[in-house]
């Protein structure tokens, strides 16, 4: 029995690859607003032939993560204030409505990881690593809203942040932080008490209040 893979399975394999490593750097804020991306040097970076970078960057591009001109220039995209102004708003609508699903299921165990996720945002604030404050602060999102059980809304949700993601790098360093958001606090507060209208305020305020001080 010939068990090699096809060529098929190959071309598929590199493409996902490209596109997961692509979209998590995008998504991270590792590549800034405007940034122009060539085929030949995604091909270079992971390794594979321009078949299975172009694949990918048409993926980054129908999910809004990437920005193709009609001369074909791939970049990262420059959101205008309406756009930003926009995505904050599905963030508050869809991150709302996911924490509220996600409260019926708030167990301590995720509120004390919660809680670890939010004292090592603290620590990458004071080391001013940009990227991983915007690893850990998705982290602490994405945890509380796999409670919910709400796989689409979650797909949604993680398309919105992958579209902000390179803008998200040109917030935070603007906003120059020292301390983990009060939000995170309020939130977590919020799950102990089992208080529903506070969990969603919390929220709102902490996936809007930044991006409209970007917007302003």
């Amino acid at each position: 029995m010939n068990l090699a893979p096809k060529p098929s399975d190959i071309s598929s394999s590199a493409h996902d690859r490209v596109y997961r490593g692509l979209r998590s750097r995008i998504m991270l804020g590792q590549i800034p607003p405007g940034e122009a991306l060539t085929l030949r040097g995604i091909g270079r970076q992971f390794e594979v032939s321009m078949t299975p970078a172009r694949e990918a960057v048409r993926r980054l591009v129908a999910e809004g993560a990437l920005s193709m001109s009609t001369s074909g220039r791939v970049a990262t995209p420059e959101l205008s204030n309406e756009r930003i102004e926009e995505l904050a708003a599905l963030r508050a609508l869809i991150e709302v409505e996911l924490a509220s699903r996600a409260l019926p299921r708030a167990h301590m165990a995720l509120i004390d990881r919660l809680q670890a996720i939010d004292a090592n945002i603290s620590a990458v604030i004071s080391n001013r690593d940009s990227v991983g404050y915007i690893r850990s602060n998705l982290e602490f999102h994405r945890t509380l809203y796999l409670r919910a059980q709400a796989p689409a809304m979650l797909a949604m949700c993680e398309t919105v942040w992958l579209q902000l993601g390179p803008t998200m790098r040109a917030l935070y360093g603007r906003l120059k932080r020292t301390e983990a958001p009060q939000y995170h606090r309020l939130i977590i507060a919020a799950l102990k008490a089992g208080d529903e209208p506070g969990l969603r305020l919390a929220v709102r305020s902490d996936v809007t209040q930044g991006l409209r001080m970007l917007a302003s």
